[in-house]
Order: C-alpha cells, then sequence, then structure tokens
C-alpha cells in the first residue's frame, strides 16, 4: 500500500511541478496599449510582476484604433494565442480561468488591453479567446492589474497555495 501511496504522490508532485514551470515560463505576455499613470496601480502590477518572474508586459503608445491594431499586430507575430479582453467576452470564475491556463498549457498566450477606446473591431476578429474580467467597463489600468493579479490567483490555484480562498 505504502508503495501505491508514494506513487501516486510522486505522479501528482510531477503534474505540480510541471503546472508550475509552465506558469514561470515565458507562456504569457500582455500587450496593453498606453502607460499606467498612477503610481498605487504601478506598484500592484509590480507586485505581481515579481512574484510572476516569466511573464511580460508590451506597452504601446495609444494612438487611433487602426495604427494600435497595427502595432498590436506587428508585437503578436502570430505566436500562440491571442485573447482579446473585451467587456462582450468570456466571464469566468478564478478557477475556471486557472483550469483555462491549464488547457493552452504548451501555447503562448498574449492577452491585448485596448486603450480608453478599447481594441478595433478588426483585433477582436483575430483573437482566438475574448476574456471579460467584469461586465462594468474598467480603465485600462485598473484591467492590467486585476488581469496580473487573476494570473497570480491562477498559478496559486493550480498549485493548491493558500492565496486562494474559496467556499467551493
Amino acid at each position: 500500500m505504502k508503495e501505491k501511496e508514494r506513487d501516486a504522490k510522486l505522479k501528482h508532485f510531477r503534474k505540480l511541478w510541471k503546472l508550475t514551470t509552465l506558469l514561470y515560463t515565458s507562456h504569457y505576455r500582455i500587450i496593453a496599449i498606453g502607460r499606467i499613470r498612477r503610481w498605487w496601480i504601478q506598484e500592484g502590477i509590480n507586485l505581481y510582476l515579481r512574484r510572476l518572474p516569466g511573464l511580460t508586459i508590451t506597452e504601446l503608445r495609444g494612438s487611433t484604433l487602426s495604427k494600435e491594431a497595427e502595432g498590436i499586430m506587428a508585437t503578436f507575430n502570430n505566436r500562440g494565442i491571442l485573447t482579446a479582453l473585451a467587456e462582450e467576452g468570456e466571464t469566468l470564475t478564478s478557477k475556471a480561468f486557472a483550469q483555462r491556463l491549464v488547457s493552452y498549457e504548451s501555447q503562448r498566450l498574449t492577452f491585448l488591453i485596448g486603450g480608453a477606446e478599447g481594441l478595433s473591431p478588426k483585433i477582436k476578429a483575430k483573437a482566438q479567446w475574448k476574456l471579460s474580467l467584469s461586465p462594468m467597463t474598467l480603465p485600462h489600468e485598473l484591467a492590467r492589474l486585476m488581469l496580473v493579479e487573476q494570473l497570480f490567483r491562477a498559478q496559486s490555484i493550480i498549485q493548491n497555495s493558500p492565496y486562494h480562498r474559496s467556499v467551493n
């Protein structure tokens, strides 16, 4: 019996290790329009970036929607899954978001956060996944902080760490 328990624990450990290394590699990238102007939002983002060393954020200068779309596509380079943050996107719980990240385990995920005008319809049409952080409209700076926090929370859910507390 002890050998079966040991094998089960080893299998579980290997699965957790694989998922942990996926989250610490550069599989996740955020392309955001505009700069963070509020220091307290930048502090929050920096906190989670220190906890997610493989996550990269690329800031693009705000302009017209068509110019922003060109910049996004040039930066994206058609590598991986393009995920647009949009109010009409799919709304997920934190646990469902973590499960979705696991389902994309070997692919690079690029999250797009539009500026004050949102994302162009052209970009939304190219996105393989549309995600909504909330049914409410959020400032792009706050959306960036919320996304980074949810990526960290997803990691904690996958690793079964105590950061995520849920009644379910």
